[in-house]
């Protein structure tokens, strides 16, 4: 898991050649960007645009991803992302499915919030747990975009 300010990602490019696609997106993402996916380079690496209200985090779980990382990027607004190892995830609540391309988890305690401004990104791993768009004090309207970067 990686937390960071979007002005900083370019120096992640190094991890996957797919990264630097996806970083030049977010450079350019704007609020007349619509909702929905965004064609980056094909099902290699694409954008999912979201306009939400977080939410409260208690009947939440956490999702693990094999095909795909995930950068969640907030442009605006603010919210709380839960991260937690998969080694350390017990409980399956939803085994693997690949149409959905997620396994999910029951929350565990010992998650750790992560706690997400306009202009920062978070990334998730294969081997990370995740909650995204979780209130911080209370619910607010996120405006956020998904990097979904194929393994």
């Amino acid at each position: 898991m990686i937390l960071d300010n979007l002005v900083l990602g370019r120096q992640y490019a190094g991890i996957s050649p797919r990264f630097e696609k996806a970083f030049s997106f977010l450079q350019q993402v704007n609020d007349r960007l619509p909702d929905g996916r965004n064609e980056i380079d094909g099902d290699d690496v694409f954008a999912l645009v979201v306009r939400t209200t977080t939410k409260p985090v208690e009947g939440r779980q956490l999702e693990v991803h094999r095909k795909y990382i995930d950068i969640q990027y907030v442009h605006t607004g603010r919210e709380v992302m839960y991260w937690a190892p998969l080694a350390s995830l017990k409980t399956v609540t939803m085994p693997y499915d690949p149409a959905q391309e997620a396994a999910l988890y029951a929350f565990q305690p010992e998650a750790q919030p992560i706690c997400v401004r306009g202009g920062q990104f978070a990334i998730f791993f294969p081997e990370d747990g995740h909650i995204p768009s979780c209130a911080w004090d209370q619910p607010e309207e996120v405006f956020k975009v998904v990097i979904k970067v194929r393994v």
